[in-house]
């Protein structure tokens, strides 16, 4: 099943390329606001699915294109990223040590939105695309091998960043939880309609040029692995998002007027906008160009405030 929240956070149930309004179906969930009730939902499913569906078969629906999509999970209480968990095609010998950074749920966006670059002196803003395991029920101290039975669903995923912020070595909350800088969805999918979340193709899109393209084979971590090291530190929540990580090698600079696309395999397409009223530039070379040329880092700005020649 796909899940989606639209126009005025109706929830929603997708029917080919329409939206079936099913919120008359979850009207009785106590709520102060969206995220309640699809915590709701999950927490309930096998409850509410069958109601759900009915609901989506007996509705006409909107058609898509027609309807202002929401993000899925709008707050939810966590949202966990995994670091440096792929093995880039074989560029790293070994995996790097387990490991996972907070972001903050204010940061999410949804599908049509529109990623906003502050004014802040850094050196690239990157979006990474990823796929997210969105959490099915409360998880503490969860073993591998019971780990799946956690997961609802999933959906795509960006982390946004702003890199090489200032002080060295203390950098992650700054240059991860800006505001916006988590697109999220389009919908929910449901985790049985995803036979292999280890065997999805991921592919992300800046004004058409196809940028990232991996396949979650690569995970050094696999999801059940990063769900009993991520209960072990602290509960994961109904709706809770866990984003698995990138391949880092197709990131190139993001800036204004950009058009962002992000597709994982079975999860649709998450679309978004990029604005900088800064306006400043980089060039498009990936990090992969980059490593290509026998050049280290990513690609220095090129003009606007900031910029290198323009410091002091």
């Amino acid at each position: 099943m796909k899940i989606v929240f639209f126009d005025e956070f109706k929830l929603g149930v997708l029917k080919g390329d329409s939206v079936v309004d099913v919120s008359r179906v979850v009207q009785d969930i106590p709520n102060l606001g969206p995220q309640d009730v699809i915590r709701g939902v999950i927490e309930r499913f096998a409850e509410f699915r069958p109601r759900l569906e009915a609901a989506a078969a007996q509705g006409s629906g909107a058609p898509l294109d027609r309807v202002k999509i929401r993000p899925p999970l709008p707050k939810p209480t966590n949202v966990v990223c995994m670091a440096v968990n792929y093995l880039e095609d074989g560029t790293r010998s070994e995996p790097a040590p387990i490991n996972a950074f907070l972001k903050s749920p204010s940061a999410i966006i949804g599908d049509g939105d529109t990623m906003v670059l502050p004014d802040v002196p850094a050196t690239i803003f990157e979006g990474e695309a990823e796929m997210a395991v969105i959490i099915g029920k409360r998880a503490s101290h969860v073993s591998a091998a019971n780990a799946m039975s956690y997961v609802f669903g999933y959906t795509n995923f960006i982390d946004g960043s702003a890199r090489g912020l200032l002080p060295a070595g203390n950098t992650f909350y700054q240059m991860k939880s800006r505001d916006t800088f988590a697109p999220l969805g389009p919908y929910l999918v449901t985790a049985d309609e995803i036979a292999d979340p280890h065997q999805r193709q991921i592919k992300l899109w800046v004004n058409g040029t196809l940028k990232q393209n991996f396949n979650t084979n690569d995970m050094a971590h696999k999801i059940p692995r990063c769900i009993e090291w991520v209960t072990s530190i602290h509960t994961l929540e109904p709706g809770d998002v866990l984003a698995t990580g990138t391949n880092h090698r197709g990131l190139s600079g993001l800036q204004d007027g950009d058009a962002v696309e992000v597709e994982t395999e079975g999860l649709g397409k998450l679309r978004f906008n990029i604005r900088d009223a800064l306006k400043r530039t980089w060039d498009r070379e990936t990090r992969l160009d980059r490593q290509q040329k026998g050049q280290e880092g990513t690609t220095p700005q090129l003009s606007g405030k900031h910029a290198p020649a323009t410091k002091g």
